[in-house]
């Protein structure tokens, strides 16, 4: 690792740096800020996002420093097809939140988290079901981000690697915490602006350093059959599928997203996560072919960790000034998601918990809000900085959280579109889903002999619920069933018997599988239906703006004998039902 030697920054230009990146940042911050600060600002921006801030802030909240790390370790593992399946997938699951994110704002146009909706939907256990979940999904997002800060800052510099961590930590928090998701979203637009510009400079240059095109011929030897195959199976089965999975259901369960799909304009849903869906996939696909020439030159990352081949790239082929932009783009990155896993950490407990289940949505004092959710960053800052010294592999968290939200993807959507769905339906649905999930995902239980059959069934039943549900956003569900169906029949002949093998894979959709299934038959022959208008009347704002006259009390289940959907919502073509 020589390149490292001569091309690390001093001590001092580092923390120039640092202090150029946040304090800026901070800057920007304080430039919007409040003397008298407002809850719902804090939450959502007033619901009122403009499309470039909205659609700046979308792309560079899915696009993490984790991300392009990730995408580069792919691409080192699987070849050029590795960061396609890494990018590419995740690109569609941005396109395809919109469909749905329309339907979820038509129905709680004031929402500030999906664990608030389900609350009004069905009761207190399913909204601490979701706001669990993503308490659990944000702390490992962050935590992955000031791994992926404390690598590059100790790569690059005399700091060490939890030296990094702090600073890092420190940087988000300074401009996060007074403003909350506005200070993120106004960051993000800046951020996501020079990341792209880096990008488009970076990548090319370090290629062309490295000898490209003449290094992809002299390197093909190094490569396996199924590196070299841009079809590669196992690519595919161990990266690509498992990666659609679990994108979707970050896509669904996430409240970084499901914030800034109530933070934006109502009618810019669409052009929001279209260009997002650009953006996320040139800049991750760009990124993850590191990885690849990585690869084709023989290139050992440091330590042999795969977090190290980004920065480890940089150093050996950048100069110095570029080396400086590159770190700024991998900070930004990493930032502006970190400030968004802040922002929905705060948002939850504003909310989901200080808002409705300990002071009660009449009761529940904006300036006491404020303060559950400052003191919430501090605190989840802490945890992820103690947590980033495990020093994990950030691919493993991402699949594993995707697939872990997976549980949740049937239940959420089905609450909005099918007015049959029951709290207990749901909550059951999800922990059955988790039940199973977790022994096969870590192999607790020897998947040898029938049972292996048993696993592999479900799992080919998750693949058609997975196919279908995309079909459903955009078509309705006639649509989605015929899709789902033709899936699990072209696939069940060559994967039972064998998927059980590939245990993220398979616990992915064993999660999806069996929350729909229990979901489904216990909803199936329930009569009552559920007024969908109760949504925006249980659901609004905190200071001073519309809200429910009653929050429904833990159980209430909203049930309305013969009555579907009653606010006339837009839906996907066909029928209500999922």
């Amino acid at each position: 690792m020589e390149g490292l030697e001569t091309a690390r920054f001093s001590a001092l230009v580092v923390v120039g740096l640092l202090v150029l990146f946040y304090g800026g940042t901070f800057l920007i911050s304080a430039r919007i800020g409040k003397k008298e600060e407002n809850a719902d600002g804090y939450m959502t921006a007033g619901h009122n996002i403009g499309f470039g801030i909205s659609a700046a802030s979308m792309t560079a909240t899915w696009i993490w420093a984790s991300s392009m790390y990730a995408s580069a370790t792919s691409g080192y593992t699987y070849g050029i097809s590795g960061p396609i399946h890494y990018g590419l997938w995740g690109a569609l699951m941005i396109l395809f939140i919109y469909p749905f994110g329309k339907r979820i704002r038509a129905v709680a146009p004031k929402a500030h988290t999906l664990a608030e909706v389900m609350y009004a939907r069905h009761g207190r256990s399913s909204q601490l079901l979701l706001a669990g979940s993503n308490i659990v999904g944000s702390l490992i997002s962050l935590m992955s981000n000031f791994i992926a800060g404390g690598v590059l800052i100790s790569m690059l510099s005399p700091f060490t690697f939890t030296q990094g961590v702090f600073a890092v930590a420190a940087g988000v928090l300074l401009y996060t915490l007074w403003s909350g998701f506005r200070a993120s979203v106004l960051t993000d637009f800046v951020q996501v602006v020079a990341m792209l510009g880096a990008v488009a400079v970076i990548v090319p240059f370090i290629f062309f350093a490295a000898d490209f095109p003449a290094a992809f011929e002299t390197g093909a030897g190094r490569l396996t059959p199924e590196q070299g195959d841009f079809f590669s199976s196992t690519a595919f089965m161990e990266q690509g599928a498992p990666y659609i999975a679990a994108v979707l259901a970050y896509a669904i369960g996430n409240q970084t997203i499901a914030q800034r799909l109530f933070a934006v304009k109502e009618n810019l849903i669409k052009p929001t996560f279209v260009t997002a869906t650009v953006g996320y996939g040139a800049m991750v696909i760009g990124v993850g072919m590191l990885g690849v020439l990585a690869l084709y030159l023989g290139y050992e990352p440091a330590g042999g960790d795969m977090n190290n081949i980004i920065p480890g790239m940089a150093a050996d082929y950048l100069p110095p000034v570029l080396l400086a932009v590159f770190f700024i783009m991998i900070v930004g990155a990493l930032s502006s998601t970190a400030d968004s896993d802040l922002s929905a950490l705060s948002s939850i407990m504003m909310a989901d918990v200080y808002g409705q289940n300990v002071a009660g949505k009449e009761k529940a004092n904006p300036r006491t809000m404020l303060l559950v959710g400052r003191i919430t960053m501090v605190v989840a800052t802490a945890a992820a900085v103690a947590f980033a010294s495990l020093q994990l592999n950030i691919l493993d968290l991402l699949v594993f959280v995707g697939a872990l939200w997976g549980a949740l993807v049937f239940p959420v959507l089905a609450s909005f579109y099918w007015d049959k769905v029951s709290g207990k339906a749901f909550t059951t649905s999800v922990l059955a889903a988790l039940a199973v999930f977790l022994p096969v995902r870590f192999s607790w239980i020897s998947v040898d002999g029938a049972f292996g059959i048993v696993v592999d069934v479900l799992a080919v039943l998750g693949v058609g619920v997975v196919l279908g549900l995309m079909v459903f956003g955009f078509f309705g569900a006639r649509a989605a069933k015929v899709v789902g169906a033709a899936a699990v029949v072209v696939s069940a002949p060559f994967a039972v018997g064998s998927l059980h093998e590939y245990a993220t894979l398979c616990g992915s959709l064993v999660a999806y599988s069996v929350s729909t299934l229990v979901c489904w038959a216990m909803s199936v022959r329930r009569r009552e239906g559920f007024d969908f208008s109760l949504i925006a009347r249980r659901t609004g704002d905190f200071d001073g703006g519309p809200r429910a006259a009653a929050a429904p009390a833990a159980g209430d289940d909203g049930a309305v004998p013969g009555r579907g959907d009653a606010d006339g919502a837009p839906e996907p073509a066909g029928t209500t039902t999922p």
